[in-house]
């Protein structure tokens, strides 16, 4: 089954903070990557199926939204991104992220 690939960026780490943790006990997703970007901009990404991505980037959105000074810049979804993404990007499981899955 091919699995999604849910992304948010925020300005502030309060902000990815609670949508990291909102956005892995609203689904069965695995986060996968963290990382600042820029700028105090930050990035969080999520594995997982589709059906269980979109309500995982949906609840990780309104928890940026409840919190104070957060400010979501942006967020995307691909539901099925190709082996060569996947190999460009860091966006593979790896042994830190296989015992979540």
């Amino acid at each position: 089954m091919p699995e999604a690939v849910g992304v948010i960026e925020t300005i502030g780490f309060p902000g990815i903070l609670a949508a990291a943790d909102a956005m892995v006990k609203g689904a069965r997703v695995t986060l996968v990557y963290f990382d600042k970007a820029e700028r105090g901009h930050f990035v969080v990404a999520v594995r997982g199926p589709t059906s269980e991505v979109y309500p995982s980037v949906q609840a990780g959105i309104e928890a940026v939204e409840k919190v104070y000074g957060g400010i979501l810049e942006s967020h995307y979804i691909v539901p099925n991104p190709p082996e060569n993404v996947e190999s460009v990007l860091p966006l593979e499981y790896t042994e830190v992220t296989e015992q979540f899955r």
